[in-house]
């Protein structure tokens, strides 16, 4: 047994345990002597158009190295001004460990009340930080970033900020740190680097779904430090902790430049403050190089798509371009439906006009017999133009939206609702000796269409939901057995997925035109990976080129194409049977 004495000793000699979430910062968070301090200004922003009725503040950080001869790196950070950052800042610019920066620390928006004695405020933070969607990228980015610019210093110095998501990061704690990924999650090239703290990836608005996306989506060019802490929340949202870790699980299953720090801390900034130095020069690390997308050997995205193959412009200023086609020599084919014309990609890539008048054609397809099939909306019939361009009527008093045209000659077109009394969708068949009739209806929607490899099956998108419907075709070209069978994601903005154009490949996997982009789903019926296109727009699509190995998206008014490592399966061509998917 040990004596009194002993025990003293041993006990004054043992250091003390650090209690959990006691995280001191250091020295590059306190005020350094000789270090220039920088500026901090403040203002009142109440001009939102996107948040109406919100007032805020704004700090802005300018360090004294910045002479206003170009513009500044930029780091944006929700919650207004937090751990220290201006100090942080100026020690580490002085040192040369960060370019020069100028922070933007923006406050939750606030609605204020007419008679605060009586009413009370419209608080807007979990409104703007928590749920998905480009609204907060874009109140930074149109509205936010302007305003800052538009000041200047009390010397006179313009304020201006680089224009290169390369050049900027953003950050955040808690819904702040979900408001900073969303914003380079849905605006890459704006923001590359993102600082998160006690991130709330939980049940709020839909921040649970993110670690499922960032699995099926084609990974961005981000830079993601991640901080939580073992004892935070666990609440009717979700656990805080587990949910970070499933972020950095998705984030490195995806091939995401990714750091963590974990604690044993609370629902506290306080280690966030501590790491917050570090956690600087990481993000920075190596600038001005450009940070680097995940380059996926992902069980699903790995095989399909070919390093260095992205998204190229084929040509703009089509307004509205809709419907595409393919024939058998690979040639792609697309409408611009304003313009009633018809164009053609040449060899070299550049479109060419095929057809002057498609009566204002929407949805096109070839068939088995090599003419174009197109649904005239103005004249409400289903067209075919032969390869001199003469057209036939092949049937009328249908409106359709789009068509697909079977390797025996049947046709299916949607027909969405249509006239004041709003009729329901209706799916059409044409059969080659132009009998037509009704195969189904009562979709919200019906927008686009196509066939299983097999041609077994017929899909159709419905456009006012998240699903696209599976029918199987009988043997007189009637459907049977429909059911709801593709589930598709929806923005977090929108009630509907906005599925249109479709198209197969040979695996039998089903490439659907969404709001979110190119949703990818297996024969089973789940999205396995999701293509954002360039301009965040897709309304069809098709695979073309000699070897039915090109992508072509058309995207309102632009048309982009990339290469990839599978073929398109073409309903003109001869069935084939796809293998089995896994179940």
């Amino acid at each position: 047994m040990k004596s009194p004495l002993l025990l003293a000793v041993l006990i004054a000699a043992t250091p003390p345990l650090r209690c959990a979430d006691d995280f001191p910062p250091g020295p590059d968070s306190k005020v350094q002597p000789g270090v220039p301090q920088g500026e901090l200004l403040k203002f009142e922003f109440a001009d939102s158009k996107i948040f109406p009725g919100t007032t805020r503040e704004i700090t802005v950080y300018v360090p004294r190295q910045y002479d206003g001869s170009k513009p500044a790196c930029v780091y944006v950070n929700q919650d207004g001004l937090q751990w220290n950052a201006n100090v942080v800042f100026d020690n580490l610019i002085a040192r040369g460990e960060l370019p020069v920066i100028i922070g933007v620390f923006v406050r939750p928006g606030v609605v204020k009340a007419g008679d605060s004695a009586r009413s009370l405020d419209r608080f807007n933070r979990s409104y703007e930080y928590d749920g998905l969607g480009d609204a907060y990228a874009r109140f930074l980015l149109e509205e936010v970033l302007p305003a800052v610019e538009a000041r200047s210093l009390p010397d006179g110095r313009a304020i201006r900020l680089s224009k290169s998501g390369n050049d900027r990061a953003i950050g955040g704690s808690s819904s702040g740190a979900i408001a900073a990924f969303t914003a380079a999650w849905e605006r890459p090239d704006a923001f590359s680097r993102v600082f998160s703290c006690i991130g709330t990836y939980v049940g709020l608005r839909g921040g649970d779904r993110y670690p499922t996306l960032i699995r099926k989506t084609e990974p961005k060019a981000l830079r993601i430090f991640l901080q939580d802490g073992d004892q935070d929340l666990n609440i009717y949202a979700g656990d805080w902790w587990m949910a970070n870790n499933t972020m950095l699980r998705a984030l490195t299953y995806a091939h995401y430049e990714v750091r963590h720090q974990w604690g044993d801390g609370g629902h506290s900034s306080k280690h966030g403050a501590m790491l917050f130095p570090d956690a600087l020069r990481w993000l920075w690390q190596g600038w001005p190089q450009p940070v680097k997308a995940g380059q996926p050997p992902l069980e699903r995205l790995g095989p399909i798509l070919i390093p260095g193959e992205g998204w190229q412009l084929v040509g703009e200023g089509y307004r509205l371009s809709e419907g595409t086609a393919v024939n058998a020599r690979g040639e792609v084919f697309f409408t611009d439906i304003p313009a009633s014309k018809c164009y053609r990609i040449a060899p070299d890539g550049r479109p060419v006009e095929y057809l002057a008048d498609t009566k204002r054609a929407n949805g096109q397809a070839f068939g088995p017999d090599g003419r174009l099939y197109a649904v005239a909306t103005a004249t409400q019939q289903v067209l075919a133009y032969g390869p001199e361009g003469k057209v036939a009527v092949i049937a009328s008093e249908i409106a359709g939206n789009d068509l697909v045209v079977a390797h025996n000659g049947n046709l299916y077109v949607t027909h969405p609702p249509s006239g004041a009394s709003r009729d329901p969708s209706r799916i059409w068949l044409v059969r080659p000796d132009g009998s037509k009739q009704v195969v189904d209806s009562g979709l919200k929607y019906a927008n686009g269409i196509a066939l299983s490899p097999d041609q077994s099956l017929l899909y159709v998108a419905d456009y006012q939901s998240h699903w696209v419907y599976s029918y199987v075709v009988q043997p007189d070209g009637t459907l049977a057995h429909k059911q709801r069978y593709f589930w598709l994601h929806e923005p977090d903005t929108n009630d509907q997925a906005y599925a249109d154009g479709l198209k197969v490949d040979r695996h039998g996997n089903l490439w659907v035109a969404t709001r979110l982009g190119i949703q990818v789903c297996d024969p089973a019926g789940r999205v396995n990976l999701i293509l954002p296109t360039p301009n965040g727009r897709c309304t069809n699509l098709v695979f073309g080129g000699d070897k039915f190995d090109t992508l072509y998206a058309s995207c309102n008014d632009k048309v982009y194409r990339r290469r990839l490592n599978l073929t398109g399966a073409n309903a003109w061509a001869a069935p084939f049977k796809p293998a089995a998917p896994r179940l």
